[in-house]
């Protein structure tokens, strides 16, 4: 019996070597991380049922494995959430649950606004997108993966790739340009400063609230800098504002708070230096990573 006892510990531990990067990418493709950990379950309990024997590289075998239940649970999720109650925006993570970030395109690919804009993509776009972008696999096993062919999945890229160009700045913001406008838009909302808050707002900004059905929340995206200072100054006229801090969510600076009695998070996206999209959570399931410890559900 020894012997298999080895075997299960080796394949135990090829597989545990690999869960977060096979996180990571089932978080990517998938926007939450509810269904990443759903996929990857599966994929290991499909990695004990395969004889190891016929498998010569495991993380090729297993980001294959991964990516096809990702693929299929992305379009069977794709249904649920236009049925949603409201915008569906992806669950954040801590940055430190998102998996491996050793370069700038695991880093990019899993910030909350390109997260966001890879919910315009097809199934087959994004699996395409992430698996050259932030995994680096060449076409031909990016090609096999996805059931498509070399062309087709270099086709699937450069589409991808232009649609997400459209909807995001030419340069890149840093961590420090996000935490600068968090604190500017924390001291406005706080002293319920509108003059200072229509500063730091882009004319063409946009406001998604996902309270899931569960929280109050506006069912609609909110457009333009008018009606976006308008809707904040409704909220800190009815609601008292407190307990702003600073997290680090999806690698970049997100803003934790209170309107009311529920808590929020909030995560920004720069165009030209100033706040072009903002994103706010109020559903709770989705704040389940990234509340801080004593902050309970009221």
């Amino acid at each position: 019996m020894m012997p298999d006892v080895e075997t299960r510990t080796d394949s135990d531990s090829d597989f545990e070597q690999h869960r977060p990067a096979l996180l990571g990418l089932a978080y990517r493709l998938l926007g939450s991380m509810w269904d990443a950990e759903d996929v990857v379950q599966e994929a290991w309990l499909r990695w004990q049922g395969t004889d190891r024997a016929q498998v010569r590289e495991p993380r090729a075998f297993l980001v294959t494995v991964v990516s096809r239940l990702a693929l299929d649970q992305l379009r069977s999720a794709r249904v649920k959430r236009e049925a949603y109650t409201g915008p569906w925006l992806p669950e954040p993570v801590a940055t430190g649950e998102a998996g491996p970030m050793d370069t700038a395109e695991l880093r990019d690919t899993v910030s909350y606004a390109t997260l966001h804009l890879m919910e315009r993509l097809s199934p087959p776009e994004r699996a395409v997108f992430v698996l050259r972008e932030a995994f680096e696999l060449p076409y031909d096993q990016i090609s096999e993966i996805v059931g498509v062919s070399v062309a087709n999945a270099r086709q699937l890229h450069r589409r991808a790739s232009v649609r997400l160009a459209e909807g995001r700045d030419r340069f890149t913001p840093s961590a420090e340009d996000h935490t600068r406008l968090l604190r500017r838009f924390m001291a406005a909302a706080s002293g319920g400063d509108l003059d200072a808050l229509k500063d730091l707002f882009h004319e063409d900004v946009v406001a998604w609230n996902d309270g899931g059905g569960k929280v109050r929340a506006a069912l609609r995206p909110i457009l333009g800098r008018r009606k976006v200072v308008a809707f904040l100054g409704g909220l800190l006229s009815r609601f008292d504002y407190g307990e702003g801090r600073l997290l680090e969510v999806n690698g970049l600076p997100a803003l934790w708070t209170r309107f009311g009695d529920n808590h929020q998070l909030t995560m920004i996206e720069i165009r030209d230096g100033r706040i072009h999209g903002i994103y706010s959570i109020l559903n709770p399931d989705k704040l389940a990573r990234v509340r801080p410890a004593g902050q309970d559900d009221l």
